[in-house]
């Protein structure tokens, strides 16, 4: 059975050793290819409100956190990044993320969760946010510079929780 909790230090090279891979394929996440170790702890750890991970028998399977989408009058929305490390892939981990984080992000006080940047080229994830309730709100043309593919479109996909 899969538990989530708060992410803390310890579980860091664990989450590293995920992000590393996704952020160098430049596929999926606009971070450079060339993040530094430092920058991407920053951006998952200190940036978000909360980062966390999804357990099972103790080894981290995935992590994503959930923090404000907007500044003050648009904090009621929520924003999150999602990675499944790839031994745990196909295995339903990214769905069991998303809908604890929706539960989450409603404990936490927000009343809608967006993702602003779903690379239109990632049909998993787009298919896996839809059988989830998202909805694709906007198309951005060329708003992705994908590694292998050039320009590609993206989803801002949107859901109220």
């Amino acid at each position: 059975m899969i538990g989530f909790e708060a992410m803390n230090d310890g579980h860091w090279p664990a989450v590293w050793a995920m992000l590393k891979p996704v952020f160098r394929a430049g596929e999926t996440y606009p971070q450079p290819v060339d993040i530094s170790e430092d920058e991407a702890r920053s951006f998952w750890m200190g940036l978000p409100l909360r980062s966390y991970v999804a357990l099972q028998d103790g080894v981290v399977l995935g992590t994503f956190y959930i923090k404000p989408n907007q500044p003050a009058l648009g904090a009621h929305v929520c924003n999150c990044g999602y990675v499944v490390g790839e031994a745990a892939r196909g295995l339903g981990v990214g769905g069991q993320m998303c809908a604890w984080s929706q539960a989450e992000a409603l404990r936490l006080g927000y009343l809608a969760m967006q993702y602003n940047l779903v690379v239109s080229t990632n049909a998993r994830a787009v298919a896996l946010w839809q059988r989830h309730g998202f909805e694709i709100v906007g198309r951005l043309t060329h708003a992705f510079r994908h590694k292998r593919l050039g320009l590609v479109d993206a989803f801002v996909m949107y859901k109220e929780l």
